[in-house]
Parts: structure tokens; sequence; C-alpha cells
């Protein structure tokens, strides 16, 4: 599967921290990431990460468009409600409207994120196989 990870300046090291505790699970998937996040990441867990511009500098556009594309299975988007800058808050409305619109399982906090990655262990998410065979 394909996955884009994400995560506001505010949730970046949770997002840090979920990638170390699920790194078995995300390791036997193709991973990207908006690049501070993603660099982030690679530091701490030796995950390898294809990365896109930081989010600010269109980094969160580029894996819009992969949504668009159906090149992604899953998103996990950390966003801080607490954040005042409404760019962030656009953006992640974006890529929420996106996974909404082209059905891609979408996780915005460390809860629901939980959840998709148990259902991914287990299978629950092979569908998206059908609906994005590998070539």
């Amino acid at each position: 599967m394909n996955i884009a990870l994400m995560a506001h300046d505010g949730k970046k090291e949770l997002m840090v921290q979920f990638c170390i505790a699920y790194c078995g699970i995300l390791a036997r998937h193709s991973l990207c990431a908006t690049n501070t996040t993603g660099r982030l990441i690679t530091e701490a867990t030796g995950l390898s990460i294809s990365l896109y511009l930081t989010g600010a500098q269109g980094g969160v556009q580029q894996i819009g468009r992969r949504i668009t594309y159906n090149e992604l299975d899953l998103v996990l988007y950390f966003c801080d409600p607490t954040n005042r800058r409404h760019e962030a808050s656009e953006q992640a409305g974006e890529i929420s409207r996106l996974c909404d619109q082209y059905n891609v399982p979408f996780a915005s906090n460390v809860a629901t994120a939980e959840v998709l990655i148990q259902g991914l262990r287990r299978g629950d998410l092979d569908w998206r196989d059908i609906v994005n065979p590998k070539k």
C-alpha cells in the first residue's frame, strides 16, 4: 500500500513517535511524506520515505495530486487544532476533502491512525488493492 505521512508543526513529534511504535507495519509499505515530517521520521526510524516539498512550499498539493490520481491508499495527517495559521487549517481541510472524494482512508489524529494501522496489519484495507491495483 502507498501511505502518505504529514503533520502540522505541533504534531510532528507525535507522528515520529507513532512511526517508531508502528515501524514494523509501516516498513512493509511504500511511504511518502512532506519534507520536514519525512526527514524527522527517517532519522528516528530508518524507514525509507519518498520526500516531497515542505507543506508550505507545495508538498501538501503534491500529496493532494497523488490522492486525485488514485496513487495513495492511506493518508495519516496529524492536525493541530490549536494551530492558528489559517493556511495550515486550509491545507488539512483540502487533504481531508480529497480523501473523502476519492475514498482514501484518512486519519487526522493518533487515535484514528492507530485504528487504521491495526486494520492495515489485519488486512482490512486490502480492498484498496482492487481500487488501486499494483502495476
